[in-house]
C-alpha cells in the first residue's frame, strides 16, 4: 500500500509538472492578443569612448524599430508573429492549427487559460487554403476561433531588370504580390509614374514600364491588408533608359562608336540583357587589350550633375578583374591598375557605380574614351564578353 500510494504522488507530481492541473472540460477560447510590436520612434544611445590620452568622445548613436510588449485583442495575424490564445482548458493541448497549417508551441508557455503561440510562416494566407480558422486541440476536444492570417506585404526578391524604357517589362520575383492593386514609379527626385501590371500571383508579377520623365525611381506598391489599403515603397532602385546619357543600348548611341583593340568588337545579338542586342568584347589570351567605346565628336564635357555609371556584364569562362580605363582619369586611357570591377564568370552582372568613387572623370576634362582593360596572365583563355545598357545617370 506504501509503494501505491508512493507511486499515485510521484505520478501527480509529473502531471503537474507545469505548476497547474489542466482542465477537464472542453476547451474554448475567448480572445487572441498581440505579444509585442515595433516601436519605430528614434531613440538615441550615447556612446562614451576614452583614448589613450584620456581623451573623452560622447557620440550619440540613433536606435530605432524596437521590439516593446504590446497587448491587445485581435482578429488577425500576421506570419512569424507571436500570439497569446485566452480561453478555458487549454492546459493538455496536443495541437494548433492556423488555416490547417500546424504550428508548434512551447509548452512551458502554456497555462490553462492561455498559449503564446507562433504564426508559421508557411501558414496559408490566400483562399482556397485559407478559411480563417485557428483551432485548438486538446484531450477533451476541440476549440474553433476565427482569425484571420494577413497577406505579407509585397516583397520582391529578385528583379529581372534594374534598367527600363518605355514599353519595356520587368518581372518581380518574391511574395505578397497577389493583394497588389496598383503600382507606382517614385522618383528620387520627384514625380511619379504609373506602372502597368501585365500579370499577377502571389509570387512572380510582371510590370510594363510607360515613358517617364524620371531618371531614377523606387516603386511603390499599393496593397490590401487586413481589408485596409496600405501602401509600401522597395529600397531598389530603378532606371530609366530613355532618361539616361546612353552609350551603347542596342547599338551605339550619342556618337559612341567601337574602340576596341581586340575583335571580334562591336554590336551582337548573340547574347543581350536588355532589347535584343549588345556591346561583343574579345579579350585574347595573355593580350592586355582594352576594349570598349571611343566618342572623338562631339564627345561629351565633364558634367558634375552626372551620379553614376550603369552597365551590365556578362562574364567570360573563368571570374576576372576588368579596370574601368577612361581618357578623362588622373593616370589616362592605357593599361592602368584603375577602378577594378570583379566579373562572375558566364552570368550577367549589374554595375552601379557611384562616379565619385572612381578615378573616371577629372573636372575640365571632355570624356572620349571608356573601356575595359584585362590584364594578361599565364594561362589565361580568349575570353569574350558581352556589355548591355552602358549608360551615365544624374
Amino acid at each position: 500500500m506504501i509503494l501505491t500510494f508512493a507511486s499515485i504522488v510521484v505520478s501527480c507530481k509529473k502531471y503537474d509538472s507545469l505548476g497547474f492541473t489542466p482542465g477537464t472540460g472542453k476547451p474554448t477560447i475567448s480572445s487572441v492578443h498581440t505579444w509585442s510590436k515595433t516601436d519605430t520612434t528614434v531613440y538615441y544611445d550615447t556612446v562614451t569612448s576614452i583614448d589613450a590620452s584620456g581623451n573623452i568622445t560622447k557620440t550619440p548613436v540613433a536606435r530605432t524599430n524596437k521590439i516593446v510588449p504590446f497587448d491587445s485583442a485581435t482578429t488577425a495575424g500576421a506570419l512569424g508573429n507571436y500570439y497569446i490564445i485566452y480561453g478555458s482548458n487549454l492546459g493538455s493541448t496536443t495541437s494548433i492549427t492556423f488555416n490547417g497549417y500546424n504550428a508548434y508551441f512551447n509548452r512551458a508557455l502554456l497555462t490553462d487559460n492561455s498559449i503564446v503561440v507562433q504564426v508559421p510562416s508557411k501558414t496559408p494566407y490566400l483562399p482556397p487554403l485559407a478559411n480563417d480558422s485557428l483551432v485548438v486541440i486538446t484531450l477533451y476536444g476541440k476549440a474553433t476561433y476565427k482569425f484571420s492570417i494577413l497577406a505579407p506585404p509585397p516583397t520582391p526578391s529578385t528583379y529581372s531588370n534594374y534598367d527600363f524604357y518605355s514599353g519595356s517589362q520587368i518581372t518581380l520575383n518574391g511574395v505578397g504580390f497577389a493583394t497588389i492593386s496598383s503600382v507606382n514609379l517614385t522618383g528620387v527626385s520627384g514625380g511619379t509614374a504609373n506602372v502597368s501590371i501585365v500579370s499577377q500571383n502571389d509570387s512572380v508579377m510582371v510590370l510594363q514600364f510607360p515613358s517617364t520623365t524620371i531618371t531614377r525611381g523606387n516603386l511603390t506598391f499599393s496593397y490590401n491588408s487586413g481589408g485596409t489599403t496600405q501602401t509600401l515603397t522597395d529600397k531598389q532602385e530603378l532606371v530609366d533608359l530613355d532618361n539616361a546619357y546612353q552609350i551603347f543600348t542596342d547599338d551605339f548611341q550619342n556618337s559612341w562608336t567601337d574602340g576596341s583593340w581586340a575583335s571580334p568588337s562591336g554590336k551582337s545579338t548573340n547574347a543581350f540583357k536588355t532589347g535584343n542586342a549588345a556591346f561583343i568584347a574579345s579579350f585574347p589570351a595573355g593580350g592586355w587589350k582594352i576594349e570598349g567605346f571611343a566618342n572623338w565628336w562631339p564627345s561629351l564635357p565633364y558634367d558634375a550633375s552626372y551620379k553614376y555609371i550603369i552597365f551590365w556584364i556578362k562574364g567570360g569562362t573563368v571570374s576576372h578583374t576588368l579596370n574601368l580605363e577612361t581618357n578623362t582619369s588622373s593616370v589616362g586611357y592605357g593599361q592602368n591598375s584603375v577602378n577594378p570591377i570583379v566579373v562572375p564568370p558566364n552570368v550577367w552582372t549589374y554595375f552601379k557605380i557611384p562616379l565619385n568613387t572612381l578615378n573616371f572623370w577629372k573636372p575640365g576634362t571632355t570624356l572620349q574614351q571608356l573601356g575595359f582593360f584585362l590584364k594578361g596572365q599565364s594561362g589565361d583563355v580568349d575570353e569574350t564578353y558581352y556589355f548591355d545598357d552602358v549608360v551615365l545617370v544624374k
